[in-house]
This record gives C-alpha cells, sequence and structure tokens, in this order.
C-alpha cells in the first residue's frame, strides 16, 4: 500500500501530544530516556499477511518509526498462535524496548507478557486488546462500541429504517436480515456485535426487523479467524436452511470487508443482484480495495473507514511516551478491562463510507486513488 502511508501529519493528528508525567517508567531493561533512537529496538507483532490491513499497519508502524531512527522488529504470525508466541519470545530475548502487538487470539500471550514485564519492556496492545494480563501498559484502537452501531445504523439506513441524518426512514418492513459476527477470540468482536445489537434491538423487538435463522447470540453468528471462506460457507447454509420456502434475505450485518465478500458470493451464487433479484444491503469495515469497488458498483452497501494511518502514528506516540520514561496520554481510562485489570486506551473516530463518501472519504485523504477504486486493487 507503500505511498499512501509516508504522508506527513498535520494539525490535530501532530497535536496529538505526549502527557509528560515524570517519574519512573517502564523502559525496555531500564531507563531508555537518554538513549539515541537508532540505540533501540520496538518489536511489531502482527497477526496475519491474509489480510491488507494488517499488511498495511505493519508496514505503516514500520516507517513511522523508522523514520524517526529507531530499529524496528517487524513479524507476521500467519495467524498462528504458536507462531506469534514464539516471535514475541524472540522479541523480548533479541533486548526489544518496546512491544507493539496485535494479538491473534487476545487470551494466548500471557506468559509472554510476563516476560516482557520481568525484562522492564512496556507492551502496547495494537488495535486488538490483550486479556487475562496485568502487564498490558496501552491499548491504542478506535471506538470498536461505536464501530457496531455504525454498521447497524448503515444496515437501517440501507434498508430504509433510518434516514442517513439518523430520522426516521419511510420503509416500514418487515426485513429478513442475517447476522455475522467476528472471531471470538478476538475481543474487538464483541464490541463490534453488541454495538450492533443495541442499535438493532428496537427493531427487532417492533418485528421490522425478523432474524430468519433465528440465530442472534454471538456464538451462534460468530466466524473464526474471521475467514472469508467460513463466511460464505455460513451464508450458504443460512439461504439453504432458512430461505428454502421462496423467502428473501434483505440485509445481512457482516463486521468485515473480508466477510461481506465472502458473504455476497453466496449470495450471488444464489441468484441474488441478478435479473430481477436485488442484492441484499450487506455492511463492512476496514475499507478494503475490493470492497470500496463493490461498494463504488453498487454491491456492498457501506464499509466502516478505520483510518489506520492514525493509529500507526498513536502507537508511535504511545512507544516514544515509554522510550522516553513517561506515560502516553490516554482519552479512556474506563472502558477497556482486560479480565486483570483496566488498560489506559486511545481511541480514534471511524467513519460510515456509502457510495457517495468515497471520493470525500477515501480518494481526498489520499487512502486510495481513484484509480485503485474503478480497478478494486492496490498498486502498492
Amino acid at each position: 500500500m507503500g505511498k499512501r502511508f509516508l504522508a506527513a501529519f498535520s494539525g490535530a493528528v501532530l497535536a496529538l501530544s505526549l502527557a509528560a508525567c515524570g517519574g519512573e517508567g517502564a523502559g525496555g531493561g531500564g531507563d531508555t530516556s537518554g538513549e539515541k533512537p537508532s540505540d533501540l529496538t520496538i518489536g511489531v507483532s502482527m497477526p496475519t499477511q491474509t489480510s491488507e490491513r494488517w499488511i498495511a499497519d505493519g508496514n505503516s508502524v514500520k516507517q513511522k518509526l523508522e523514520a524517526k531512527g529507531y530499529k524496528v522488529d517487524l513479524q507476521y504470525a500467519g495467524d498462528d498462535i504458536p507462531t506469534q508466541s514464539q516471535q514475541v519470545d524472540q522479541m523480548i530475548t533479541q533486548g526489544a524496548d518496546v512491544l507493539v502487538i496485535a494479538a491473534i487470539d487476545g487470551t494466548a500471550l500471557s506468559g509472554q507478557l510476563q516476560a516482557a514485564a520481568d525484562a522492564k519492556i512496556p507492551v502496547i496492545a495494537y488495535d486488538r486488546l490483550i486479556r487475562d494480563s496485568p502487564n498490558v501498559n496501552f491499548y491504542v484502537s478506535f471506538d470498536n462500541y461505536k464501530v457496531g452501531v455504525a454498521q447497524a445504523t448503515a444496515l437501517l439506513v440501507g434498508l430504509g429504517l433510518l434516514n442517513k441524518d439518523g430520522s426516521k426512514g419511510t420503509a416500514k418492513g418487515p426485513f429478513n436480515i442475517e447476522l455475522f459476527a467476528g472471531s471470538l477470540d478476538d475481543n474487538n468482536a464483541h464490541f463490534f456485535f453488541d454495538g450492533a445489537m443495541d442499535t438493532l434491538k428496537p427493531f427487532i423487538d417492533d418485528k421490522s426487523l425478523r432474524v430468519k435463522s433465528g440465530q442472534t447470540a454471538i456464538e451462534q453468528v460468530a466466524i473464526l479467524r474471521w475467514q472469508q471462506e467460513t463466511a460464505q460457507k455460513r451464508m450458504e447454509d443460512l439461504l439453504t436452511s432458512s430461505y428454502n420456502d421462496g423467502s428473501k434475505v434483505q440485509g445481512v450485518l457482516s463486521p468485515y470487508d473480508g466477510l461481506s465478500r465472502g458473504i455476497i458470493t453466496a449470495l450471488q451464487n444464489a441468484g441474488y443482484g441478478g435479473s430481477g433479484s436485488k442484492m441484499p444491503v450487506v455492511t463492512g469495515q476496514d475499507a478494503e480495495i475490493a470492497s470500496v469497488k463493490l461498494i463504488n458498483d453498487g454491491v456492498q452497501s457501506s464499509t466502516i473507514f478505520k483510518d489506520t494511518r492514525l493509529l500507526a502514528e498513536q502507537a508511535v506516540i504511545a512507544a516514544e511516551a515509554f522510550l522516553q520514561e513517561k506515560e502516553p496520554q490516554a482519552n479512556d481510562t474506563k472502558t477497556y478491562d482486560n479480565g486483570v485489570k483496566v488498560v489506559p486506551s486511545f481511541l480514534l473516530p471511524v467513519q460510515t463510507v456509502y457510495k457517495d463518501d468515497i471520493k470525500s472519504a477515501l480518494v481526498d485523504s489520499g487512502y486510495w486513488t481513484a484509480e485503485e477504486v474503478a480497478s478494486g486493487q492496490a498498486k502498492g
């Protein structure tokens, strides 16, 4: 994704200054505040390269840290928990001064985090909260509950039950919908689903919406590892089991663009979107280029844009604070309880992108080019 992550940030982003809280901080192996950036190493552990967003995140964090002179050890774990554990172990033994970790399984790294704490290495959880450990020093993410609210709202807007300004729409329903959630071992999946269900519940209660399959619990609708193929198979099974009577599904809550593409493939294979059969409203997240093209083409209804350039910037700000023996600035100290402690967090805003928003939100901001949107492929 290359050039778009090299853009300089000005104004509000650079204004996210560090809180100059003095005192003893947790530096890698001791006090690092007087050391040159070239003498310090940040370990960056990312979950997978199967999603373009994680490739972009890893590259963005690495580029921003290296631009400041730090050495960076960036590793991808291939969605394999033992591999990520081994990679983090190696970063610790090789003397990383700070760790930035996007966990595959938010409960699987307690041993590694204890080793990091013993070596006085601060740990920044990146976008996915690491659970069941007291040794998570900071969390950078988006407001994940609001992501779920935005996804459900986009579904309601697409169906006509709401207008984009939040006012009541002209549609009455009832509409048949189905629900999808992310991987149960990803803490974010629960926030997304809770936000969405809190938003949809009044419409389910008043019968404007009907989940025809009856599957409304997160355990029933979750997709392990956020796999596109698994989502496609589940949608195919839903169509076979719940829509074999001639009825149609009219909306699908999908929490991630990769799942959305699998869902859309299943729907298209079943004849949706063809002559005389309307494509259901399908939501998404991450503004992946293949899905942005689908939105532009009128196939997918929306996506939630989380500007990972800003997330990478915030991870760098937090890492530098720890290296200077300071505490990073948090804007949320209540929400993210990992089962052992409430982790100080910095949460970034999100934006819903419909077809009409692609140019202003994604092209004009330099995230994607018009050519990439037209082709559905990143040029790199």
